[in-house]
């Protein structure tokens, strides 16, 4: 198969790049185990072959997979031979998964190498002592279950058919599957700290095997130019730099500028190379002062809209790399300048293009379908939420985490959520990354939060103007959507992060259409409502941003300003005539 036939051929990390790789991506043997029975029936050995064939990275619910098997589906298996590249001969090979929803395990020519729970962030495997010359062949099996209460699912609907604002599932790979070779010691892993302020940029990396005799090498560059260096002697499995910035450029909403960085295991004798890596960087810092949400000492409106991630042919995974970049670009020409990337962690190819488009994010996990009203719930939810959060770091567009999206009690059995699985997942949040703020949860029930936001799609902007009349003035109790469960507490920045929703559909005859509050009659009072609740928030002196709901439709849900094929339902020039208002708490 030829790199061009390659479906999502792009490289899979884009912050932390290597020369030597090989995308798996493509056709591999497939086979649905509805009975879970793949095990006993010897699936994993090396000579077993499966009944079907698949298209990866695509899940098999999609069309572009080859399969579109919307059922649910217990459990998937995978299987191709892989060839090792003569040149990696004395080097480690690693085995990287993007995403495999839900617990995975994985083989190589028969060994297993371990297993992974989450269906939304990357592992890794170091497969080298189990590779032999010739063929090799990796075997993956997935187990999914959505509606055991004890995975997150987010918007994948749990019963049969799609129904409101929940859609088709995604069982098993849907990210790219690559190889990586390594040298014996190498960088593993680096946290990237920028520092405007003082003209500087610190990191933290992580190694892998023997470190003495090497030290870490750092290059910064600014369009082709060299923009600062420095270098630690290595001694332990971490290091520490600092590299001073000679000529500072910001990384602004809008105005993203980036720098290359080149890190380096170099030897303190010979001075030869051992390990080498690629990534960049934005010279951007984030910060709560008062109301105001500031990004780089700017008071920033945040103009979001709700992302949700899905796609018609593919589902969880875009057709294409230009079809993330083109998601961010139809965003933009409607006049918002980020999104919350809702009830999904997306993969990082889209933070990669939000990075280079100067487009900024909320990072928020897919928690609904996990029950949190107890410690098991936790269990599920923190592991996973640690690596989305170790992943996603460095990316400049990336202004804020949010692991919880409405946080309702399980309706089964009528238990409330635990408050201590939303305190811990939110300090521990803080400890991994205390340079942005945490929500909590977003709209309800709040516990413990830099930021106080609600969700609300009343459809009357003058009743939804009056319900934040109190925030202004500082007279009366300050809406919090549900004050039985949750209080606003003085001083707390606020924003509506979920509104609007008014649905559109001119032309659907099929009955199936959903969508929040009561339709338009006309596109005229769709534009007038629209223009009225934005404007709300635009012009109160104490709301940093807001969030729409939402960029475009998805199967039934039909609030999109795009419809789910990404065609303009309006005019684009009017709503980014509303959306880009001067706001009144901006600079």
């Amino acid at each position: 198969m030829t790199t061009t036939s390659i479906p999502r051929p792009e490289y899979p990390r884009p912050q932390f790049v290597r020369d030597k790789w090989l995308n798996l991506n493509g056709a591999w043997q497939f086979e649905i185990d509805h009975g879970r029975s793949g095990k006993d029936r010897g699936l994993h050995t090396e000579d077993a072959s499966m009944g079907q064939s698949i298209i990866v990275p695509f899940c098999p619910e999609s069309a572009l997979s080859g399969i579109g098997n919307t059922d649910f589906m217990d459990a998937v298996w995978y299987r191709r031979t892989i060839d090792i590249p003569a040149d990696w001969a004395g080097e480690r090979v690693l085995l990287h998964f993007g995403a495999v929803d839900y617990h995975a395990e994985v083989w190589v020519n028969g060994k297993s190498f371990g297993t992974h729970r989450g269906g939304y962030t990357a592992f890794t495997f170091d497969i080298t002592d189990a590779l032999q010359a010739g063929s090799n062949t990796v075997t993956v099996y997935a187990e999914d279950d959505l509606r055991s209460g004890l995975q997150p699912r987010g918007k994948q609907s749990g019963l049969y058919h799609s129904h409101g604002c929940d859609y088709t599932r995604t069982t098993g790979i849907w990210q790219t599957v690559w190889l990586e070779c390594v040298p014996q010691s190498y960088i593993s892993s680096f946290k990237i700290f920028p520092d405007p302020e003082n003209e500087c940029v610190h990191l933290e990396a992580k190694l892998n095997g023997q470190t003495k005799g090497l030290q870490l090498v750092c290059e910064a560059s600014y369009k082709g130019r060299p923009a600062g260096s420095a270098a630690v002697r290595l001694g332990a499995m971490s290091a520490r730099v600092t590299i001073p910035v000679s000529e500072v450029h910001l990384w602004q909403v809008g105005a993203p500028e980036l720098y290359d960085l080149k890190l380096q295991l170099v030897s303190t004798e010979g001075g030869q190379a051992v390990d080498t890596a690629m990534s960049y960087f934005g010279l951007r810092s984030v910060q709560l002062d008062g109301m105001a949400f500031r990004i780089n000492g700017k008071s920033v409106f945040q103009r979001l809209v709700l992302d949700q991630g899905f796609y018609p042919d593919g589902i969880y995974t875009a057709p294409t790399d230009e079809a993330l970049k083109r998601d961010i670009e139809l965003s933009l020409e409607v006049g918002f300048n980020g999104a919350r990337l809702h009830e999904k962690m997306f993969e990082p190819r889209f933070l990669y293009w939000a990075d280079q488009l100067g487009y900024i994010v909320w990072g928020e996990h897919a928690n609904w379908g996990l029950n949190i009203s107890n410690a098991q719930g936790l269990a599920q939810f923190l592991p996973e939420w640690i690596e989305g959060v170790e992943r996603d770091f460095n990316h400049p567009s990336l202004i804020g985490w949010c692991p919880f999206n409405e946080t309702w009690d399980d309706g089964r059995t009528g238990s409330r959520q635990d408050n201590e699985v939303l305190r811990i997942v939110y300090e521990t949040t803080k400890a991994i990354d205390p340079t942005r703020p945490v929500i909590d949860t977003s709209g309800n029930f709040h516990v413990i939060t830099d930021i106080f936001d609600v969700h609300d799609y009343d459809q009357n902007p003058e009743t939804f103007k009056a319900r934040y009349e109190s925030l202004r003035t500082g007279e009366g109790e300050v809406n919090a959507s549900f004050p039985n469960r949750q209080k606003y507490t003085e001083g707390l920045p606020y924003f509506v992060s979920e509104y609007g929703g008014i649905w559109w559909n001119p032309g659907q005859t099929d009955g199936k259409a959903w969508g929040y509050g009561n339709r338009p009659t006309s596109e005229e009072e769709f534009i007038a409502r629209y223009d009225g609740l934005t404007t709300a928030l635009l012009e109160h002196p104490k709301m940093f941003g807001f969030c729409y709901t939402q960029l475009y439709d998805i199967e039934q849900e039909v609030n999109g300003l795009y419809t789910y094929d990404r065609k303009p339902k309006f005019d684009p020039a009017i709503i980014r005539a509303i959306n880009t208002k001067r706001a009144a708490i901006e600079d």
